[in-house]
């Protein structure tokens, strides 16, 4: 299955610029874009000399422009692919530097219950693994976030704390990784290595009083690489090797195998599964754990979903499902080579259940049917669904405390849309 988003040819290259300004006008109302034609003008000749001319590799000014293109939303796989190669040559070349080099000092786990928030410094773990609201006897799963997320302003983060809450059995942790992921998409992404290091630092702590093998390591994204690079550095820093890291739509621009930016890999962890919902665009479309999974196949826009974002948010909110309490084999999945196969029984596999509940033994690429609307798992039941809508979430919502060990965390309803 190999990666269809191929770096358009010099002889194309006219037609993707044409399409680029003839979409000007759509991109003109989303708010998060306050640019004009010379922008994209200047944005596509940035893109195009470096695909026709190697040597011509962008500034980080050139790189801004180029950025703006997937913040728009562009419902094209040649803007990823286009990046991605404008980053390998930046990269190769020494050309590009992060603008924010991570600090671990400001980073933070942000350990969630049904009613508290309460942020702990990377550089203090012990911190939190030793509070009271921490119980040390049941598992960990610690969650990575993409690109333009905030620890208090994400609805992935709200979504897997209810849900993880619900089910009652994990201390759920979100990262907070501040700014070092809210920044141009292309500094962000060099930064996923640093921070996986100190993530992985922190888990060192964590080790001195849980074993191994009661971590989690879920990302989004940007994310899914962090937690890889954290899973590679604890190995190498402890021997230890996480039993499983989960990959929501590993984020495509920039991060290419046998590269600097590897991203997630096979061995980051004993158990690697991939849920991709935006194949090829701004999720990565080749396997890249043990167990990967297509719902709705290859296409990058899964049923129900009509643009690239809904695509890219669809895998958090499909395993998101899974973790209630018995809707772990809402999505079950065949391993297949093609959707058309599994449509036509061709694939004579048994099937397995996608996201929470996956046996850690599975192995190949498994395709599966979802609904266009929530509940999203064919085999959900809406019955359930309605009845799990208030679990994991605090009593009396006005009892519900925020507490820090260094600095305030409010308790925002604001919600930022995890795109990378």
């Amino acid at each position: 299955m190999g990666d269809f988003g191929k770096i358009p040819g010099r002889k194309r290259l006219p037609l993707t610029m044409l399409l680029l300004l003839t979409l000007l006008q759509f991109f003109r109302h989303m708010e998060a874009i306050e640019w004009t034609l010379p922008d994209v003008i200047d944005s596509v000749g940035t893109v195009g000399a470096s695909i026709v001319d190697p040597s011509l590799l962008p500034t980080p000014q050139g790189l801004l422009d180029g950025g703006k293109q997937l913040i728009a939303g562009y419902p094209f796989e040649f803007v990823s692919s286009s990046l991605s190669y404008i980053c390998s040559q930046a990269l190769a070349n020494n050309k590009i530097k992060s603008k924010f080099t991570p600090d671990i000092n400001l980073m933070h786990f942000q350990l969630r219950t049904p009613c508290a928030k309460i942020n702990f410094p990377l550089t203090n773990p012990g911190a939190m693994w030793h509070s009271p609201e921490f119980d040390p006897k049941k598992k960990v799963v610690i969650l990575a976030t993409g690109w333009t997320t905030t620890v208090n302003g994400s609805d992935t983060i709200e979504v897997f704390s209810k849900a993880y809450n619900c089910r009652g059995d994990v201390n759920f942790v979100a990262v907070d990784a501040a700014r070092f992921v809210d920044t141009l998409y292309t500094w962000s992404a060099f930064n996923t290595e640093e921070i996986g290091e100190n993530i992985a630092l922190g888990l060192v702590k964590l080790l001195d009083v849980m074993p191994v093998e009661n971590i989690h390591l879920i990302g989004h994204s940007l994310g899914a690489h962090i937690v890889g690079a954290a899973g590679r550095h604890l190995t190498r820093l402890t021997g230890s090797v996480i039993p499983r890291i989960t990959g929501l739509d590993p984020a495509k621009p920039c991060f290419n195998e046998g590269e600097v930016l590897s991203g997630l890999l096979r061995g980051d962890a004993k158990f690697i599964d991939v849920i991709h919902s935006n194949s090829g665009v701004l999720g990565k479309r080749d396997p890249l754990g043990d167990a990967d999974f297509y719902p709705s196949g290859l296409s990058p826009l899964p049923a129900g979903c009509y643009s690239v974002v809904c695509a890219h948010a669809r895998s958090w909110e499909y395993y998101a499902e899974t973790v209630y309490p018995g809707n772990e084999r809402n999505f079950m999945a065949t391993r297949c080579s093609s959707l058309t196969r599994l449509r036509e029984f061709r694939c004579p596999g048994d099937e397995i259940p996608m996201g929470y509940g996956v046996p850690q033994g599975s192995k190949g690429n498994y395709f599966l049917e979802v609904n266009p609307t929530t509940p999203y798992g064919i085999h959900a039941s809406i019955v359930r669904s309605a009845h799990l809508e208030t679990c994991g979430t605090c009593p009396d919502s006005s009892s519900s405390t925020s507490s820090t060990t260094s600095q305030p965390v409010t308790t925002t309803t604001a919600k930022s849309k995890s795109w990378f």
